[in-house]
């Protein structure tokens, strides 16, 4: 999908959903890593994850959420997550409360092995078997997986 398939998306669901038109910028942002989208009180633009695109029910959620916030907050009522307006129209719409983890957010821990007894280290951040030893019996460490 690209930009302008998105902001006629966007525009078309906001019709369907809403009967209320969008009328600023729909656009993809590479940079969003941990939420499906997000919302612009300034220039009332909003930015999604491409990621969530595997998913059209998901992606469609998550276009009601940014699109509940968009038109309450033109509206003048309560826009953001904690307002009663908001959590209202989430439910009424169909939105979704949160974006779900997507799986290449998941943290991964890395295993380490020595060589001489065979004990297993489990680290979340990736290090440098190198320079350390095992502390058991003073053997080298190696990288098994992620």
């Amino acid at each position: 999908m690209t930009n302008e398939q998105l902001q006629q998306y966007v525009e078309q669901l906001s019709l369907d959903v809403f009967a209320l038109p969008f009328r600023h910028k729909a656009v993809f942002n590479e940079r969003l890593r941990t939420t499906g989208g997000r919302y612009f009180l300034t220039d009332h633009h909003l930015d999604f994850n491409r990621s969530y695109l595997v998913d059209h029910k998901i992606f469609r959620g998550i276009v009601i959420h940014e699109l509940c916030h968009y038109h309450l907050h033109l509206l003048g009522k309560g826009h953001r997550h904690q307002d009663h307006d908001f959590k209202e129209w989430l439910q009424r719409y169909g939105g979704l409360r949160y974006s779900p983890r997507l799986k290449e957010n998941e943290k991964k821990n890395h295993l380490y092995e020595c060589e001489k007894c065979g004990t297993l280290y489990r680290r979340k951040r990736k290090m440098n078997p190198e320079r350390y030893r095992c502390g058991q019996c003073r053997g080298k460490i190696f990288y098994k997986s992620s």
